[in-house]
């Protein structure tokens, strides 16, 4: 009898056939590249990322409590190699630093830092001489840090979309939202740490996957 996949195997084979895709799908889809057409783009944003549900133990309860990350500032960088004057490749990192909960005695003092290491890429569409649509598909990996515990690596993907408005030749404004699915094993402690011998974890997670959103403005320069 053949041996079980491991469940972090298949969702390696999972994010990176999903990067994959998006790449073959880029270089199907675009017209053909023209001289004049710009090759690479360098990009940085700021944003408001909510979302990401975890548990904690209410011990007045007698169970579990869930309990998001607080909503907050985030910010991020991106770099493009374009395919075509339609389509990029794009390698994406966007992170946020907040707490689980301020009222919390527990959780609140605790910084906590998402970190979002993705590749990808993003198509544009010529709807209008000044504004562009464009669409965003990516795939990586999600850092969750916090001071004094234990660092947690998941696989995660993002799909986002949004405008592109052009303020010259090199230079364009973007506008746009995301979301990021990030891929855990259910019931896992997560932020752990070791207090005189004896292993205690920050919170739980709640269910196989954590989602959040992101609404960002940002500086595109095309060279």
């Amino acid at each position: 009898m053949d041996a079980p996949i491991p469940l972090f195997s298949r969702r390696l084979v999972a994010a990176v056939s999903l990067a994959l895709a998006t790449l073959a799908g880029l270089c199907a889809w675009g017209p053909t590249a023209q001289a004049d057409a710009p090759r690479y783009e360098i990009s940085a944003f700021g944003g408001y990322r909510i979302g990401g549900e975890f548990d904690v133990e209410d011990s007045q309860a007698g169970g579990s409590r869930g309990v998001d990350l607080e909503d907050g500032g985030s910010w991020g960088v991106g770099l493009g190699l374009y395919r075509d004057p339609a389509a990029f490749y794009e390698f994406l990192f966007s992170t946020q630093t907040t707490q689980l909960d301020r009222l919390d005695p527990a959780l609140g003092r605790v910084d906590i830092t998402t970190e979002y290491y993705h590749i990808g890429g993003t198509l544009l569409f010529e709807e209008d001489p000044v504004l562009k649509t464009y669409l965003t598909l990516t795939a990586g990996v999600t850092r969750f840090k916090a001071d004094g515990f234990s660092a947690e690596t998941e696989l995660s993907a993002s799909l986002g979309g949004g405008l592109r408005v052009p303020l010259g030749e090199q230079v364009v404004l973007t506008l746009g939202v995301r979301g990021y699915l990030t891929l855990v094993d259910s019931d896992t402690g997560f932020f752990c740490s070791s207090i005189d011998g004896q292993g205690t974890c920050l919170v739980r997670t709640s269910g196989s996957s954590v989602f959040q959103g992101e609404a960002t403005a940002g500086i595109a320069l095309r060279f």
